[in-house]
């Protein structure tokens, strides 16, 4: 089920995580349902927000990084997951072939690659990193700040498979979101299992359509815990053909801005809220935090300066923006000594693994964390001696306060199941 984490809240348990509590053999009978209907994703991270009265996923990535965030005492759960995973897809699997992304100098992304590594070893497989960057031409060693080495080769492509000089692998797990498109050495692989897919990359997948999938999947999980789905789903409108270096297509941005803040609004009221209401104005592909800005009113739209639009024109590897998504945005009042936090869930095949919080020192409740300055701290395993005993009295066992964020975040990874049937090109026909 969901690791027994420790999270930064700690007061009393409000009404929504109370009915996610109490529904919990409801709730794991129909994500077993689902899983007999639909193939997870291979991996997946979500970035969730908890403003006290919603929670709700505001990002989902199919390529996560940051795994060497987790804790040693998750690794465990993690390699039982790759397990299970591998098992499904390629259960004869000898070889992996796991490929990042070419900026290889990060260090700090090359010890999450490093992490794969160790849990795809630890899971029984012999890993080998390749590296698709065309500047590297021989094999490479990277001494990590973690003392480690990390070892990147230049793959090799024949005819129908990849690989590299004297391995062949059977499966390739991608940690690269293909932000630039798919490249040509990728394609065409009759043989070998690529996990996740090329249409899983940002060069055809679009956050709207996620968060499409998303609506479609709170709705029908609201109706099975007899609450309103806005409490668990934010909100979304999208606007094509914007292009923020030139300044055209505003008005199609203010319009469908003023409209979500409208009906924002009307939720606020509805449930005596008072806070003010904000849209999240990002990048409809993409990731890395880029391209992204606050917004409390649509007149804000009129008068963006130089530095704002840039900063909206272009996201990773110089692609340019022109169509985004405006998301409700939802507060954190989450806290970690005084900053600002959000918890970000890791998954792996149909089992949430693990977690952390991103905090931020110099951002508000309604800002995006995801943005220079970030840190990133481990969530611990509650040291709790008893699980939640069902029927107890209270104060007797501590609740699992992480199992609420495992539900969003598996509800996020439904849709993007549903998301990647929708865009398979060689899905089938009947």
């Amino acid at each position: 089920m969901v690791p027994h984490l420790i999270t930064a809240l700690t007061g009393p348990i409000n009404e929504l995580e109370q009915r996610i509590l109490d529904s919990t053999p409801a709730i794991e009978r129909w994500f077993r349902l689902e899983w007999m209907e639909h193939t997870p994703p291979f991996y997946c991270s979500v970035d969730i927000r908890n403003a006290g009265f919603k929670l709700a996923p505001v990002d989902t990535n199919l390529f996560p990084g940051g795994w060497n965030n987790l804790t040693q005492p998750m690794l465990p759960l993690a390699v039982q997951s790759a397990m299970a995973a591998i098992e499904k897809i390629c259960p004869e699997a000898k070889n992996l072939l796991l490929i990042p992304e070419n900026h290889s100098r990060n260090t700090f992304y090359l010890a999450n690659v490093a992490q794969l590594q160790r849990i795809f070893h630890m899971a029984g497989l012999n890993v080998r990193v390749g590296s698709i960057d065309p500047e590297i031409k021989e094999t490479k060693t990277i001494q990590l700040p973690t003392g480690e080495e990390l070892t990147l080769e230049p793959v090799v492509r024949s005819k129908r498979r990849l690989g590299l000089k004297n391995f062949d692998p059977c499966t390739i797990l991608l940690n690269n979101d293909l932000s630039a498109g798919a490249p040509g050495i990728l394609e065409d692989l009759h043989e070998q299992y690529l996990l996740p897919p090329l249409h899983a990359g940002w060069s055809v997948r679009r956050k709207s359509r996620h968060f499409q999938s998303y609506e479609e999947v709170s709705k029908r999980f609201g109706k099975l815990l007899g609450i309103d789905p806005w409490l668990i789903n934010p909100m979304f409108a999208k606007c094509g053909e914007v292009d923020f270096a030139e300044g055209a297509g505003m008005d199609c941005l203010q319009t469908n801005v003023d409209a979500l803040l409208t009906k924002v609004r009307r939720k606020y009221k509805e449930y005596g809220i008072n806070e003010k209401p904000f849209v999240v104005v990002k990048a409809d592909n993409g990731t890395y935090g880029m391209g992204i800005m606050t917004v409390h009113d649509a007149a804000e739209l009129d008068n963006l300066n130089r530095k704002s639009r840039n900063k909206m024109a272009v996201v990773k590897d110089g692609q340019p923006v022109h169509n985004v998504i405006i998301q409700e945005g939802v507060l954190t009042a989450e806290r970690m000594h005084d900053a600002m936090a959000e918890p970000v869930v890791y998954m792996m095949d149909r089992y949430v693994v693990g977690g952390f919080y991103r905090v931020h020192a110099d951002r508000g409740p309604d800002e995006n964390l995801n943005a220079p300055g970030s840190r990133f701290v481990p969530l611990a395993f509650a040291e709790s001696t008893h699980l939640p005993q069902h029927g107890m009295k209270p104060g007797a066992s501590a609740p699992n306060r992480f199992y609420m964020y495992g539900v969003i975040g598996r509800l996020a990874m439904v849709a993007a199941s549903y998301e990647l049937e929708a865009t398979d090109p060689e899905a089938e026909v009947y």
